[in-house]
This record gives structure tokens, sequence and C-alpha cells, in this order.
């Protein structure tokens, strides 16, 4: 009897400290209960700092700060551009005229006065038949790339905080000669924590590329071909 009377009271205290720890882990657990937790902390003492998510969470990853740029610092651009067109045009015309004229009364002068003149030999008449047909059909279609990777020097930084970036590089070995240039503007925001930025992400972009040398005489036209292209007489 005394055994039973002692597992008894053993169950009575093990279930009343289940009772009175149950609300506490679950508050531990909870990251809602947390909040409130500490909203009601922070109206009792005003001058603590706000809950921030980097307070409750393990795995937030705080974004890197802005970039602060100055003149003449130097950015990397990414030239990564591709094109493609595609173009087809089909024309036809077709045309056909008739025409039948006859003169039926003729003048002639005598002295100042204005005679009717026979025709002795009948009307004269015209009769005449124009069929034209003009029909053209083309087609175009290219595709380009071009790739090279260049260091731009910010030389106007604009009152909302844009970079005008500038950009030239030439590069001469022995007779051949290839030249780089590069204008745009560009967001802070968009330089990545590498100090690099897309070509795609430059407003106002402008790049020339040129080339000089014995490659580019052996495939570039010469004037003749130049001016032939541009006239186009057939």
């Amino acid at each position: 009897m005394k055994r039973h009377v002692r597992l008894a009271g053993l169950f009575g205290l093990w279930a009343f400290a289940l009772a009175c720890a149950g609300p506490a882990a679950a508050q531990s657990g909870s990251l809602f209960q947390q909040e409130q937790h500490q909203a009601q902390q922070r109206a009792q003492h005003p001058g603590q700092p706000p809950l921030m998510l980097g307070d409750s969470s393990w795995t937030l990853v705080e974004p890197p700060p802005v970039r602060t740029f100055r003149l003449h610092d130097i950015i990397t651009v990414v030239v990564d551009q591709q094109s493609q067109v595609l173009s087809q045009g089909n024309v036809q015309r077709q045309k056909q005229s008739n025409f039948d004229a006859a003169l039926l009364n003729w003048i002639k002068l005598r002295g100042l006065d204005i005679i009717p003149a026979p025709q002795n030999n009948g009307d004269l008449r015209i009769q005449g038949l124009l069929n034209q047909q003009y029909r053209v059909q083309n087609g175009l279609e290219t595709s380009d790339a071009l790739r090279f990777t260049i260091a731009a020097e910010v030389v106007d930084i604009r009152p909302n905080g844009n970079l005008v970036i500038e950009a030239r590089k030439i590069i001469r070995n022995n007779n051949e000669v290839w030249e780089q240039s590069l204008t745009g503007v560009v967001r802070p925001e968009d330089v990545l924590p590498t100090n690099k930025v897309l070509s795609e992400n430059i407003a106002e972009l402008r790049i020339h590329k040129r080339e000089l040398g014995h490659v580019r005489d052996g495939y570039r036209r010469g004037w003749l071909q130049r001016l032939w292209g541009r006239l186009k007489a057939f």
C-alpha cells in the first residue's frame, strides 16, 4: 500500500513538472513567441534597439555594402555582345497597259488663216500594248559576337550617382595593331564585388574595335570594290 502511494506521488510530481515546463519549452522553441516576448521587453524598456532578422536567423547572409566610387577609379568591363538578324523579302509587281491613239483632224496655214487639212491617206492611228512584270526575292541572315575584357576609368560621376566610364586599349605586335575603346554609363550597384561590370548593364554603350596590319589587309575590300558595292549599278 505504501509503495502504491509513493508511486502515485512521484507520478503526480512528474505531471506537475511537465505542465510547468510545457509553455516554457514552447516559448523558447517558437520564433513568433520569442518576438512577442522581446516586444514586451521593448515596451517595458523603450531604450533597447528593435529586433532585426540577424538577431534570430542563423542562415542570414548579409549583402555586401554598395561600394563608393571616386573619380579615376578603375572598373573591369566584361564585353559580351551577340546579335542576330534574320530578314526576308518578296516583291512581285505586274503592270499591263494598252493605248490606242488616232488623229481624226489636222490643220494647215494659208496666209494668216488656219484651215482644215484633209488626210488623204486616212486618219493617223497608233496602237500599242505594254506588259511589264517585276519580281524580287531576297533574304538576309547575319550573326556576330564580340567578346573581350577591358579596364575602364571613372571620368565623371553624375548627380544621381551613376558613373561615366571610358576605356581604351591598344596592342601592337610588330605590324599588327589591335585597338579597342569603350564609353558608357553604369550604376554603382551593377558593379560586382569582384570589381567587374557586364556590358549588358551599361547604358549609352559605345564600342569601337579596329584592326590594322597584314591580317586586316588580307580580307578587307579595296576602294574600287567598295565603290562598286555602293553604286550597285545592276
